[in-house]
């Protein structure tokens, strides 16, 4: 059972939940204020030692450490070197995960990891080789700690069973981070996860994730805010369950996440040689929280969470039961989201014995590949087989001391026994970069993530294939059974054993390079012939006229449809050529329509006048009566989308829309934090419309005196929209509440412009 509740709450000594002060009072004698006790929760007394404004509703917040990944960490230094940084002055990892397939490109992705290299030591850095660990899982052992802070580019970057309040950005809030500058936030609200009971046998922690993300991702229930996991529950769970369910919380779309703390986190520390990491976090005695999700775990079941998002869940048992019906809906909602010809085929893998068929099991990452996964999964296929038919099973440890204690324990020999392939330290599988299935298949995964295209298919060349997220139980149990969907639950005689874990920190320090505190400015970076600086931005003008280029009507748009993951993920250091994926498997014209505007506005700046198109535009602004002075006015694109935005934290949703020419985004409202903060770091101005069926393809819009409102932070804007037969429809716009950094930001052009003047 899963609930939400319609208030705020009141937790009283950890355990006990009430609606009201009055009923507090009442129950215990102690007296509730709810300002008072909003000060009691974990997240207040992080977010207050690391907040460097004085005022906790304005947060500007310095973190302790910082870390990205081979997608990532390129760009982000290339910007802050260009806004003059000189040294790392906080700790930032550098691992190499998801650009670790090195055929892939030719040599730029292994070019990638000498620049990151050889940047860790002229600036500072830990720098950690492909295939040592994935991300998350690097940051668990060596960089979390209670009370800590950590930022990182990557979305998934959730360290709160640890006692970390971890958040997932775009690279612009990490290079301000490396300037020394802050990350400036309104305190978010914080809600209880409230925990009781114990999940059953089979039960595992993504079991218990999708159930959650199931119940509050429609709603918002907890989107931008804190998730604060309290309650008697959490002493029944071990600390790598724990951090499998944490990591979930990033598709909830809370901001950050947060765990109570107890002797299982003490002796995780202990046992990864970092002991006084560990201190005990708690509420206050009162604690108020402005809402609460109560979780029973002894009532979560084994759960799939079908195509294409992690909050489209069903128990196993459900969906068995009822397979026809679900399989169609969501095959049918599924084709609604993909462009081009190609359609996914979910009702063949129900077959004539009412059963449903999968192709492919994956366990994985920072969300699958913990050691706590794999032994379970090898538990259950200890002297089991596979088969040898179409189905087959790959594991990917998330770490290379993990995957020294699965050999050591014989976990490795049971899965390789049964069938398995045993991969490398990669993230792959979540993004589409490894063990892409065929065509037409249907993938089981214990990964993050099954947005559209997160398994590698690619729509627009006929090529559709579906992921569903499962627990890696139950994927052990379907793999038990040559690929028939099965729940962990449903097998009666598995004996789940749990050996000691050992730590090994020296597979770490054979291999990582550790130059924090120790930089050295002489050393020459190492660039390769696909690394290339960012191009020259435009200031904002007073006015703006932008085009719009890409019209979406999906109710939300991933940031993997604005900019592709997979095998565009290797030019991620070339700017201009990974722009030529923007929007490609969801609008394959956007690119050359943008760049036509791009073209425009360089002819304009180069006085080779405007084009008649745009002459036409502004006559009818003239005929409406409205000033512009084309001289003075930059021209741009834009896109509309519902709500852009969710998903990963990759600026380059952003920055290619940037590099392509882009000046805005118009939405109903953003779908994250990061998107909306990646926009604005590369200089798009995120506007939001009530009435979205003002703007279609095609239209011009203009905004007098933009650059005014924006550093007035105005409440409305009013715009005019131009239609193809010359028609001006005027409407209200605004960009939401801007922090005076961000219209410093928008008005300088973007992020590096205004570290030059700053």
């Amino acid at each position: 059972m899963i609930r939400l509740y319609e208030t705020g709450t009141f937790l009283v000594n950890g355990t006990d939940l009430y609606p009201s002060p009055e009923e507090v009072t009442r129950a215990t004698g102690l007296s509730a204020d709810r300002d008072a006790a909003s000060r009691g929760t974990i997240a207040w007394g992080i977010m207050e030692a690391h907040n460097q404004s004085g005022d906790m509703d304005s947060l500007q917040l310095k973190f302790d450490s910082m870390t990205s990944h081979d997608i990532t960490y390129v760009g982000i230094i290339q910007t802050a070197r260009a806004s003059g940084m000189e040294k790392f002055p906080l700790p930032y990892v550098l691992t190499n995960c998801h650009n670790s397939l090195c055929a892939v490109g030719g040599t730029i992705n292994e070019d990638d990891h000498k620049f990151a290299l050889s940047a860790a030591v002229k600036y500072g850095g830990i720098y950690v080789p492909p295939n040592q660990a994935v991300i998350h899982s690097y940051n668990r052992e060596m960089m979390a700690g209670c009370g800590r802070m950590i930022l990182g580019s990557d979305s998934h970057t959730r360290y709160g069973a640890l006692g970390t309040m971890a958040v997932g950005e775009g690279g612009g809030e990490l290079a301000k981070q490396l300037l020394g500058r802050t990350y400036d936030f309104a305190r978010p609200e914080v809600i209880a996860v409230y925990l009781a009971g114990e999940p059953k046998p089979g039960v595992g922690p993504h079991d218990v994730a999708l159930a959650i993300c199931g119940a509050v991702y429609d709603n918002g229930y907890v989107k931008n805010k804190v998730m604060e996991f309290v309650g008697p529950g959490i002493r029944n769970l071990p600390v790598e369950y724990r951090n499998a369910v944490d990591v979930m919380t990033t598709e909830t779309t809370c901001w950050s996440s947060v765990w109570v703390t107890d002797e299982k986190t003490e002796e995780y520390f202990a046992v990864h040689g970092r002991p006084e990491a560990y201190r005990e976090l708690k509420p206050a005695d009162v604690a108020y929280y402005d809402g609460c999700v109560y979780v029973d775990l002894s009532t979560v079941e084994s759960t799939i969470a079908l195509p294409m998002h992690p909050s489209y869940t069903y128990t196993i048992h459900e969906l068995q039961e009822n397979a026809a019906d679900i399989l169609s809906m969501a095959e049918k909602r599924a084709n609604e989201q993909i462009a081009g010809n190609a359609r996914m085929d979910l009702m063949s893998k129900l077959h004539d014995d009412g059963c449903i068929y999968v192709d492919q099991g994956v366990i994985a990452g920072c969300s699958g590949g913990t050691y706590d996964n794999l032994a379970a999964a090898a538990d259950i296929l200890r002297g089991r087989s596979i088969g040898n038919g179409t189905f087959s099973l790959s594991v990917y440890p998330g770490s290379m001391p993990a995957y020294r204690e699965l050999v050591k324990n014989g976990f490795v020999t049971d899965l390789i026994e049964a069938g398995a392939v045993v991969r490398e330290c990669f993230c792959g599988p979540c993004f589409g970069a490894g063990d892409c299935p065929a065509n037409g298949e249907f993938s089981v995964r214990h990964t993050t993530r099954n947005f559209p295209n997160r398994e590698g298919s690619k729509p627009g060349e006929g090529q559709m294939s579906a992921v569903a997220l499962m627990d890696a139980r139950s994927i052990a149990a379907t793999a038990a059974n040559g690929g028939k969907l099965t729940a962990a639950t449903d097998l009666a005689d598995i004996e789940y054993s749990t050996p000691k874990y050992y730590f090994d920190r020296g597979i770490y320090e054979k291999r990582v390079f550790d130059g924090w505190g120790r930089e050295e400015p002489d050393h020459p970076l190492k660039f390769g012939p696909n690394i290339k600086d960012w191009p020259e931005m435009p200031a904002l003008t007073e006015d703006l006229l932008v085009r719009i280029c890409s019209y979406i009507t999906d109710p939300v748009t991933t940031t993997d449809e604005l900019i592709p993951s997979g095998e565009a993920s290797s030019y991620r250091s070339n700017p201009e050529r990974l722009s030529e994926f923007a929007l490609s498997r969801k609008d394959p014209g956007y690119v050359g329509r943008s760049k036509e505007m791009r073209e425009i506005e360089r002819g304009r700046e180069a006085g080779k006048g405007l084009p008649e198109e745009v002459k036409a535009v502004y006559a009818a602004l003239e005929k409406a009566g409205i000033a512009a002075d084309p001289e003075k006015t930059d021209i741009g694109s834009a896109i509309y989308a519902n709500v852009p935005g969710d998903g990963s934290a990759r600026e380059q949703a952003a920055s290619c829309q940037r590099v392509l020419g882009g000046s805005a985004n118009f939405a109903k409202q953003y779908a994250t934090k990061r998107y909306r903060s990646n926009c604005i770091n590369w200089g798009m101005i995120p506007f939001l419309v009530t009435d979205p069926d003002v703007l279609a393809q095609g239209d011009y819009v203009f905004v007098p005196g933009v650059r005014t409102a924006v550093m007035k932070n105005a409440d409305a804007i009013t715009a005019y929209a131009v239609k193809a037969d010359g028609t001006v429809v005027p409407f209200e716009t605004s960009t939401g509440p801007l922090t005076e950094p961000e219209r410093e930001i928008l008005a300088e052009g973007c992020l590096i412009n205004y570290y030059r003047t700053h």
